[in-house]
Parts: C-alpha cells; sequence; structure tokens
C-alpha cells in the first residue's frame, strides 16, 4: 500500500460554515464557533476570560507568526517537520503576519499571564488553516497539530516573550522612532531660524534674564535627541530572543542548536539584528528589558510633555496671555465663545505622557512579578508597551503636523517684553554691584518705571554706561550652551 504525500490546494481564507463544530483538547471536547478557525483552548479562553474591552494587541499575534514560521523553517531543516507540513504552517503564518487572519484573535489582555492562551490561540488557528489548506478536516488535527507541529521545540514560555519582543521592536521602528526623528529635525530647524530672535527668559515662573527663542528651542531639540537616544539603547535588549529556553529555560524538546537557528531565521525574516538571549532564564523569569524599554518611554512622556506645555504656555493669548508664539488655527476651540482657538495639539501630547507615565507604573510594578522560572505578568506589559508606544508614535506625528510646523513667533510682543523687564538689571551686577542693581530693579518694579529710568535716577550709572552694559543681544552668549 503507498500512501500519496499531501499537497497544498488553493483554498481562500475562510469557512464557509454556519453553527458550531466540535474541537477538543487534552481536558475534552469543545463546541467552537464553525467559521472560526480557533480551536478548544481559544474557545475556553473566550468563556473563562472575557474580561472589559481590551483585547490582546493584534500585533502581538502577526509578530508570533513570525516566531510560527521561523520555527516551522528551522523544524523542516531539521528534518524534524516534514517538508509538506512546513509548507502549510508557513503559508498560513504569512496570512497571519499580512494581517489576513486578524478576525481569528479574539483573547483578552487579562489571561493566563504567560501568554499560554494566546500561543494556543494561533497555535490552533495556523493548524486549522494549514489543514484547510491540505484538504483535511477542520478540527480533526489531522495532519497538523496545534501542539506537535506548530507548536514544535517551543513553549509559551519562550514563544510569548519572543513574540513580545518582535511586536515591540517593530512598532517603534515603523512608528515612533521616525515620528520622534521628525520631530527633532523640525524643532532643530525652527531652533536655528530662531537663533537671533532675543527674548525674556523665565525661571520660576518669573522674569528672568533673556537668551533666544533659538536657544530655547535647542534645549528642546537636544531633549528628543536624548529620547531618541535613550529608546534606542533600550531596543537593544529587546533584540535578544528567549525561544528556545521551551518550559524553564532549560530547553527541553528543543533540538540542540535550535535557540541560535531559530534566531537567525527570525533576524532574516525582519531584517532585524535579533539573537538568541544568552541566558534563558533571565530572558523568562524576568521582563526586565521590556521595564526599561518601557521606562525610555516614559522618559519621551517626560520630555514631550515639558515641550508641549512650554508651548501652549507661551501661546496663552491672544490678549491676556504670553502670546510669543502663535499656534496653527486647527478647528474651533469652543461650543459657546466664537472666535477662540485652543492649543488642542499640544493638550493632547500632555494627555498622551500621562497615559504613557501611567502605563509605566503598570509594567514597572507587572515587571517586579517574577516568580523563580516565569514571570507571568506579560500580557499586562506588552498590552501597555504597546499602547504607549502607539499613542506616543501617532501623537507625535499629529503634533508636528499640526502644530510645530506651523508655529510662528508673534516678534512684537517678544520684543516688547525684552523692552519691560527689568531682569536686564544683571548685566549690571559685576560693574555697580548686587545690592546696587537689586535696589535699581526694586525701584523700577515699585513706581512702575523702566530700568533705565530706575537706574538713571538713582545715580548708580550715567545714561551712557548703561546702553553700554544692557544690551539684550550681549546677554544672551554666542551659542546654545551658555557660560
Amino acid at each position: 500500500m503507498t500512501t500519496t504525500t499531501p499537497t497544498i490546494i488553493d483554498v481562500p481564507i475562510g469557512i464557509d460554515a454556519t453553527g458550531e463544530r466540535t474541537e477538543f483538547d487534552s481536558m475534552g471536547n469543545v463546541d467552537v464557533p464553525a467559521g472560526r478557525y480557533w480551536g478548544a483552548q481559544t474557545q475556553r479562553s473566550l468563556i473563562h476570560f472575557s474580561i472589559g474591552n481590551d483585547h490582546m494587541p493584534i500585533e502581538v499575534y502577526r509578530a508570533y507568526g513570525i516566531v510560527k514560521k521561523a520555527a516551522a523553517i528551522v523544524n523542516q531543516k531539521a528534518g524534524r517537520l516534514a517538508d509538506w507540513k512546513a509548507k502549510a504552517i508557513v503559508q498560513a503564518a504569512d496570512e497571519t503576519i499580512a494581517g489576513k487572519l486578524d478576525t481569528e484573535f479574539p483573547l483578552f489582555v487579562w489571561q493566563t499571564g504567560s501568554g499560554t492562551q494566546s500561543n494556543m490561540n494561533i497555535n490552533e488557528v495556523l493548524s486549522n488553516r494549514a489543514i484547510q489548506l491540505l484538504g483535511g478536516e477542520l478540527g480533526s488535527q489531522e495532519p497538523v497539530g496545534p501542539n506537535d507541529d506548530v507548536n514544535m521545540g517551543q513553549s509559551s514560555n519562550d514563544s510569548f516573550p519572543t513574540a513580545m519582543h518582535i511586536a515591540a521592536i517593530t512598532e517603534i521602528d515603523e512608528r515612533l522612532l521616525p515620528s520622534l526623528k521628525a520631530l527633532h529635525a523640525e524643532i532643530a530647524k525652527k531652533s536655528k531660524l530662531w537663533m537671533d530672535v532675543v527674548k525674556i527668559g523665565r525661571t520660576h515662573l518669573e522674569d528672568a534674564v533673556p537668551l533666544t527663542v533659538g536657544q530655547e528651542w535647542s534645549g528642546y531639540a537636544a531633549m528628543i535627541e536624548g529620547v531618541i537616544r535613550e529608546i534606542e539603547h533600550s531596543r537593544m535588549g529587546l533584540l535578544k530572543l528567549a525561544l528556545g529556553g521551551t518550559a524553564v529555560g532549560t530547553g527541553l524538546n528543543a533540538p540542540e542548536g535550535f535557540s541560535i537557528k531559530v534566531a537567525e531565521e527570525i533576524a532574516a525574516l525582519t531584517g532585524k539584528d535579533f539573537i538568541t538571549a544568552p541566558n534563558k532564564f533571565e530572558a523568562q523569569g524576568s521582563l526586565d528589558a521590556m521595564v526599561r524599554a518601557h521606562a525610555a518611554l516614559r522618559g519621551a512622556a517626560v520630555s514631550l510633555m515639558k515641550i508641549a506645555n512650554d508651548m501652549r504656555w507661551l501661546a496663552s493669548g491672544p490678549r491676556t496671555g504670553f502670546a510669543e508664539l502663535l499656534l496653527p488655527a486647527n478647528e474651533p476651540g469652543s461650543s459657546i465663545m466664537p472666535g477662540k482657538v485652543n492649543p488642542t495639539q499640544c493638550e493632547a501630547i500632555v494627555m498622551i505622557a500621562i497615559q504613557v507615565i501611567g502605563d509605566d507604573t503598570a509594567v514597572a510594578f507587572a515587571g517586579s512579578q517574577g516568580n523563580f522560572e516565569l514571570n507571568a505578568m506579560r500580557p499586562i506589559i506588552i498590552n501597555n508597551y504597546l499602547h504607549s508606544a502607539r499613542i506616543l508614535g501617532d501623537g507625535v506625528a499629529k503634533f508636528l503636523e499640526f502644530s510645530v510646523k506651523g508655529t510662528e513667533l508673534n516678534k512684537d510682543k517678544i520684543a516688547q517684553y525684552v523692552g519691560d523687564s527689568v531682569m536686564l538689571v544683571t548685566a549690571l551686577s559685576p560693574v555697580i554691584g548686587y545690592q546696587n542693581s537689586a535696589h535699581i530693579a526694586e525701584d523700577a518694579i515699585a513706581k512702575g518705571t523702566t530700568l533705565r529710568e530706575a537706574a538713571l535716577a538713582l545715580g548708580k550709572v550715567t545714561a551712557e554706561q548703561f546702553d553700554k552694559i544692557v544690551n539684550p543681544l550681549d546677554m544672551v552668549g554666542t551659542g546654545v550652551g551658555g557660560a
């Protein structure tokens, strides 16, 4: 008797069926929707963990598609997985990576902390899709099984953190870092453009000595540059993958060299420098790399909040605020006050920053909850990381497009503040002393006169001396770093 090697048939994605079909796992039979690819363990999770509206981010499953594809290729090359099985699994994984099976991943964030249910969700979907491609019966687990074939050489304990790292790096590389780099470029451009525009500085919310608008914005540029550097640094830890450690980090049931080869395959599939984690016990017992990576997002939130708050305060007005900056008018600001325009993009950035800082608190707390050989708080960490990276990336892009790019200077108001400032008296301090200079400032404030009038009235300097010494342009230094 001869057996025929199964071949892939051209079956479009989708199951033309209604009602329910019976699937099974080690605990018994479970009825699942007949029009879905998922199986028993996914359905059990939907029964037991339908909590809130927080679904596991789809980016995790697309990253998981890369994990399963890489594992199938390595197992095929090792002769552990038949070519025809590997080919069917790879096609199903490619469909997952491309987002064609997104609706097959319905599970919630609030599930088993190891991510086992999400791992089984993708195992079952890829198994049934592969079975369909090979002309088999859905739910039979033949000829491609979710555990024995799709999950071959893997555990949820090493595959889920691997998917976490792939998803996190994809998000920051494709969304967050490009947005931040574009913002940095625009802020640096405006810094150079406004480097000679003298304005009054403010410390403790009070008038201070002058600087230029360009110098002020150079500070913003340096902050964003630092944020980018920290995110790129934290990204390096995410390149280390846990896959190959299986259940507790020992690599039980994974063949020799599996961890290295699968990391190389993932690197080839993604074009990123993924490597196997040198210590699987650390990679699976902790989630420190994710905690550090999110801390870098928190740093971005802190810097962005400072910049956005400065901009909305400096644009306050138009008649009774600082009114130094003119922000783009994107939409009406009030349902009752005609003509009112608000700094809405700045407000959005502040709210995003608040949310990211809150997300980070949860990530840090969850990261501290590793017990023995497993940190079982993974879903909340990857959900929060992807949430933070996504809203930061999108928020920065909108902030750049609809606020920073169109921001202009109210040079008349800036010049008015320079002319009215009494803190220019600081330039006199080296000449006539701190106390004499303080008396001039106090007298100008008390009598409502200009600094020049007060200085001349008190007889501390001559008009010629004052005009020579108190020159705002001479007080701002020659560069972006100050004295």
